[in-house]
């Protein structure tokens, strides 16, 4: 049988192979499958489709009862922010209550919980800390001075100074992100979806929902902050007060 004729102008992927290495070829496969599994991965992006682009109040929800402590959303936020060992803008709290053998162990994520009077915001004084018409209370680093006045304040303990900084430095629920419409971090990673981000002021966000037919607690809501992280299934490990 004679060789079967390339058409003009096709070209020839035999003999462009023969000049490709073994490595060259592994590259172009990497990049074909990274290319495929991007645009399989499913992604939260409801967020995205927010109505209320202006009179946002966002706010996120967290279900302890999905929550198993796996610490993603801790990794993904210190990648996202390249965070120094030792501080944290994202963490999780772990409690073992009971006596044995009637033990459990409990999950409490913490993060920045965007108060709607925020006792850092009032104690700044060069004006560093604001708070967003959107509830997202941020950190000016240009205007910081680094006094520590606001991590004093804090009474969540999700404030410290950056090590290198040497500024306050906390979670601003990813405003980079959420700014173009994507979820923070920490709600992507999820694994468990135990995160729900969202416009509260969106009847139908799923944050809205989620708050409006779940039982839902905050921590300390006793000092009259009206933090906007709300857990869902917190009763037990909240029992007695929260500890820092």
């Amino acid at each position: 049988m004679g060789k079967t004729k390339v058409k003009e102008g096709m070209p020839d992927v035999a003999q462009e192979r023969k000049g490709l290495s073994r490595r060259d070829l592994l590259k172009m496969s990497g990049v074909a499958v990274a290319g495929a599994v991007a645009a399989t991965l499913p992604t939260k992006d409801a967020f995205a489709n927010a109505k209320h682009l202006t009179g946002r109040r966002l706010a996120m929800a967290i279900d302890l009862d999905k929550c198993t402590g796996c610490h993603a959303c801790s990794v993904s936020c210190k990648s996202e922010f390249d965070v120094p060992l030792g501080v944290w803008r994202s963490w999780v709290k772990v409690e073992e209550k009971g006596t044995y053998p009637n033990t459990g162990r409990f999950f409490l994520p913490r993060l920045c919980n965007h108060c709607d009077d925020p006792p850092c915001k009032k104690v700044c004084p060069t004006g560093a800390t604001g708070r967003r018409d959107d509830g997202i209370v941020k950190v000016d680093e240009k205007k910081c001075v680094g006094c520590k006045l606001c991590i004093v304040a804090c009474p969540y303990d999700a404030r410290f100074s950056h090590p290198t900084k040497k500024v306050a430095n906390k979670c601003d629920f990813c405003r980079h992100r959420v700014d173009k419409g994507v979820v923070p971090s920490c709600v992507n990673a999820c694994p468990a979806n135990a995160r729900i981000f969202g416009d509260l002021n969106d009847p139908d966000s799923d944050v809205s929902k989620l708050v409006s037919r779940k039982a839902i607690q905050t921590l300390r809501p006793e000092l009259g902050t009206e933090p906007h992280v709300f857990y869902i299934s917190a009763e037990k490990l909240l029992e007695g007060g929260e500890r820092r």
